[in-house]
């Protein structure tokens, strides 16, 4: 395996690259839950089938078991659900707001508990673990303060202006499925409710299944913030079955996962016309400019790349820098790799946590050897850390990789990054785009001007200039979301709630002009009309 190092960075023995210290053990579950159980939180899950094992990817201790939700198990929340929405929808939108508001108060107030079952379920570093409660907190403000006013009914011109009037309408869809992914599990349960439960609607969660003791913690916090029973229901299962069934009972369905499923779950919605919104797969990417500040891009990259043990839709995995800063670049981020802490105990004293399971260990170093067999030189990192866990790796960057190797163009979603440097805007636009994905992007210059107008020709959902996806995280009031097979539909700001309603419009005619108007012979009619045309025309009516 070819191997490089910069100056003043420790090498591991062998003369891999630099090997990331853990800060000390890796604790057991009970010291991360603090003594608390999860059997409260297990029991607001619908399920009357076999037991389910619950694992702790950090240690792999078996936590807990679950009954599996079954196909009877599933009509019944629906029908549930469906009973208590239109009591739920009948409510002003000021109402639902202030659970809302109660919601974001009892996540503030929980915030360490629910810290520690998000440390459990995804075996994130504290630090990590957190950032979803922030996440969660900006969800529940924006939407408790702002989202009535995208629900309010707007009007606009009818057929003859101030005689008529459109009223449009936003109105609940009624049933949401939401199939939430594993590694941001408090904010795709909780985060991706709170819009559809302002709305109107009721929701269906099926979360992973590793993820479920923190599902049923976020059950227990909506009905203490004042929710309703029967509106939001979570199911117990890894199995496509499941899946299927609670797509098929939904009015829109909420899916963030993989293409694969998310291309399947798409047609299931579609056979029975039920919209559907999915955020998949994306393989971004990070352009640092020859005039961009190289220590703080260098900074985000790590933030970028390896928060979550790199296990996040919208993180980075290519770095393209300009040849002029190369050298500086990539000094400067295997000396901060260097310094990254890995383990995973609940005081905070470690960076980056555990990679969900075994199988996805393995997935992930796959892609790293197919990297190394094809000639990439492994930069940092690229091992497996059993000494911490069943699922630990190192960061790992890799350079000199051929355009046929797998980390290229497939998602790896693990703690590895490609770095690439590349001689002028023009080259790093065409890499940037040089993939079927479209979720999320970085350019970085301290001119700000240039790097806007780099960033308008990137074809994402979402540039960022000058940080990483951690800004788009916190930006709530704006839309996120993908292109090409990144998925479409969007979450969160007024585009978000737009996806878990429906428009209605009440027209209202207003004296019998118009009436008079369409009620004339054919060719007084057609000769009104025009005449109407013209001078709205001239007026500069629209």
């Amino acid at each position: 395996m070819r191997t490089a190092t910069a100056p003043d960075v420790a090498v591991a023995a062998d003369g891999r690259g630099p090997v990331p210290s853990p800060a000390g053990a890796v604790v057991p579950v009970a010291r991360v839950l603090a003594g608390r159980p999860l059997a409260p939180h297990l029991a607001h899950v619908t399920g009357t089938g076999d037991l389910l094992a619950l694992v702790a990817p950090a240690t792999g201790e078996t936590v807990g078991h679950v009954p599996g939700t079954t196909a009877g198990d599933v009509a019944r929340a629906a029908a549930a659900a469906r009973a208590a929405q239109p009591a739920w929808a009948a409510r002003s939108v000021a109402e639902r707001a202030r659970v809302l508001a109660a919601v974001h108060d009892l996540v503030l107030r929980r915030r360490e508990e629910l810290t520690d079952l998000v440390q459990v379920v995804t075996g994130k570093s504290r630090g990590d673990a957190f950032l979803e409660v922030v996440g969660v907190l900006q969800v529940a403000r924006w939407h408790a303060r702002r989202g009535p006013a995208v629900l309010r009914p707007e009007a606009r011109p009818g057929f003859v202006p101030v005689l008529s009037r459109a009223l449009v309408r936003r109105v609940p869809v009624g049933l949401v499925a939401n199939v939430a992914a594993w590694n941001y599990p408090l904010v795709f349960v909780l985060g991706d409710a709170l819009p559809a439960l302002l709305a109107g609607d009721a929701v269906l969660t099926k979360p992973a299944l590793r993820s479920v003791p923190l599902a049923g913690a976020v059950a227990g916090l909506l009905r203490d913030a004042g929710l309703p029973d029967g509106l939001f229901a979570v199911l117990a299962g890894d199995s496509a079955a499941l899946g299927e069934q609670v797509v098929d009972v939904a009015d829109h369905v909420l899916f963030t996962g993989s293409e694969a499923v998310g291309r399947q779950v798409a047609a299931r919605a579609g056979a029975r016309l039920v919209g559907c919104t999915l955020e998949l797969g994306g393989k971004n990417a990070m352009y640092v400019a020859a005039d961009a500040d190289v220590p703080r891009a260098a900074a985000a990259a790590v933030r970028d790349c390896f928060g979550g043990a790199g296990q996040t839709c919208t993180s980075s995995e290519r770095l393209y820098v300009h040849a002029d800063v190369a050298s500086r670049f990539r000094a400067e981020l295997l000396r901060r790799l260097a310094q990254l802490r890995l383990g995973w105990t609940r005081d905070g004293t470690v960076d980056m946590g555990s990679l969900v399971s075994p199988e996805h260990l393995a997935r992930v170093l796959e892609h790293v050897q197919d990297a190394v067999d094809r000639g990439a030189t492994v930069l940092a990192g690229g091992r497996a850390r059993p000494d911490l866990g069943p699922s630990f790796m190192e960061p790992t960057v890799l350079a000199d990789v051929p355009d046929g190797a797998r980390c290229r163009t497939e998602e790896t979603f693990g703690p590895v990054v490609v770095l690439t440097e590349v001689a002028s805007d023009e080259e790093a636009l065409a890499a940037v785009g040089a993939t079927t994905t479209g979720l999320m992007a970085s350019v970085w210059s301290r001119d700000v001007r240039r790097a806007q107008q780099l960033a308008a020709q990137v074809r994402t959902g979402t540039v960022v200039v000058n940080e990483v996806h951690l800004l788009a995280w916190g930006s709530v009031a704006a839309p996120v979301g993908g292109t090409g097979t990144s998925g479409y539909g969007r979450r969160y700001g007024r585009e978000g709630l737009h996806e878990v309603t429906r428009a209605q419009v009440v027209l209202t005619q207003h004296g019998p002009l118009a009436s008079w108007l369409l009620d004339r012979p054919p060719t007084t009619r057609s000769r009104l009309l025009t005449l109407t045309a013209r001078a709205l025309h001239g007026l500069g009516m629209p």
